[in-house]
């Protein structure tokens, strides 16, 4: 089985402002942008990129409820019935279970969030992470625009339109995948 070449235009920014600044313009000529990587978070970025809100808070609540659930589950269970205990003159079933509880839905909701993370940014085992540029992690700003979705332009047309953006460099990348 032979291997998918993709061809991607590759801007180097050396400011977070500039660049966000320039997905907005980037966009509004038509272009489709791969992906934006830099060194840190940078604050809206995502809107303009025209990302959705993540679902991720909801999944992080429905891993709470789950480790609750379970947790007050095998207190009850336990202490309720299969083997009670007189705690101090309480209920089998009281106030006790709060800390258990409590620690059973953290439990439960941070490694419900590290599988959802893996799998949603395909991070793992045997994954293969294109690196358009690797002073991405370091002090550069790469805007990559996949050419094979960005038919309408040239290379040349787009590759102008990210230096008068403000790139200060830009090339042409092959990516096997």
């Amino acid at each position: 089985m032979a291997a998918d070449t993709n061809k991607y235009i590759v801007g180097i920014f050396n400011d977070d402002e500039v660049i966000l600044n320039a997905v907005p313009q980037v966009r509004g000529k038509g272009i489709r942008i791969h992906e934006v990587y830099s060194p840190f978070p940078i604050h809206g970025i995502d809107p303009a990129l025209g990302y959705k809100r993540s679902r991720l808070p909801m999944a992080a609540f429905m891993f709470g409820a789950t480790g609750l659930t379970c947790a007050v589950s095998l207190i009850s269970l336990t202490m309720g019935s299969d083997w009670p205990m007189n705690v101090g003159g309480k209920p089998h079933v009281s106030v006790t279970m709060v800390p258990v509880s409590f620690e059973g839905t953290v439990l439960f909701t941070a490694l419900g969030m590290v599988g959802t993370f893996l799998l949603a940014s395909k991070l793992g085992p045997g994954s293969n992470k294109t690196i358009f540029d690797p002073r991405a992690s370091d002090d550069k700003f790469v805007m990559a625009i996949s050419l094979d979705a960005n038919t309408q332009l040239s290379a040349e047309e787009i590759m102008q339109t990210l230096r008068q953006q403000g790139a200060t460099e830009v090339y042409e990348k092959e990516v096997v995948e």
